[in-house]
């Protein structure tokens, strides 16, 4: 690797210290490093990454590293990421460690996961997105649940979550799902607060094409719920509307520097929690 990117959550890095603390030990292997500028009104998504990057690091927490998964969809890119957030499934770096990760980085003592993700579609709405995490359906404002109707299921719900293996270790693990290990490729359906006492999560082959329809109240009412991507980019839906859910046909690259195995971190992340 010799060109690197750096992506940072200036929330969590505010003064940028330990983005500028890691660009320079980059620089001193030889190595040139990039950072991405802070855009007008905080529109990253129209930010260029220059085509000749050979691996992103992100700073910040795993939303971070999520977000930036998403905007490098197409191009292939390994990513690393720098924990400055809380449990950081994702973020294989502590910021103490940013040293030795570095040199490993450089000196090529690696490997690299590769972890599906989702594509999401509706016919008739600006819903056409890809996910790492999860797609997650619920209610828009009302308090009242949703009807989904999921081919081959029916939900009566708060929402429905599509989630790949990657992020069975997040929503979908706090509303009853299955953990699942990461490298995995399937895709887990599992509804929030389901009002039936035999609703249970619903494993798929990655090669199944999931279906939802936003179902009517009583009495034909419309009803209303929103859609969003990695829990960022929601978009409302309306009685009627059918997503359409599949295994994307690129896999997001995540740079792996420890042995240490997906059961080990789990448990560690897990503890006090």
């Amino acid at each position: 690797m010799e060109k690197f990117y750096i992506i940072t959550n200036d929330m969590k890095d505010a003064n940028r210290k330990i983005t500028v603390k890691i660009k320079k030990c980059i620089e001193s292997y030889g190595k040139k490093c990039y950072l991405e500028e802070q855009p007008e009104e905080g529109n990253f998504s129209k930010i260029k990454i220059p085509k000749d990057i050979d691996c992103v690091l992100t700073v910040g927490g795993d939303g971070t590293f999520i977000q930036a998964s998403r905007r490098l969809f197409g191009r292939e890119l390994p990513m690393l990421g720098i924990n400055m957030g809380t449990l950081g499934y994702l973020t294989e770096v502590e910021v103490q460690n940013v040293e030795e990760a570095v040199k490993q980085l450089v000196e090529g003592n690696y490997t690299i996961e590769e972890r599906m993700m989702l594509y999401g579609s509706a016919a008739y709405r600006n819903v056409r997105d890809v996910a790492l995490n999860d797609i997650v359906m619920t209610r828009s404002g009302s308090m009242k649940i949703v009807h989904f109707n999921l081919y081959v299921n029916s939900y009566d719900a708060d929402g429905l979550i599509v989630s790949t293996p990657t992020g069975s270790t997040a929503y979908n693990l706090s509303a009853g799902g299955p953990i699942v290990e990461p490298t995995a490729s399937l895709i887990v359906v599992t509804p929030i607060c389901s009002h039936a006492l035999n609703s249970r999560s619903i494993v798929f082959a990655d090669k199944d094409e999931i279906v939802i329809e936003i179902g009517a109240k009583r009495e034909n009412q419309i009803e209303e719920a929103v859609i969003a991507y990695d829990g960022a980019d929601e978009v409302p839906l309306h009685t009627g509307d059918r997503i359409r859910i599949k295994k994307a046909w690129e896999t997001a690259k995540i740079v792996k520097l420890s042995k240490v195995s997906f059961l080990e971190t789990l448990r560690e992340k897990m503890k006090g929690n």
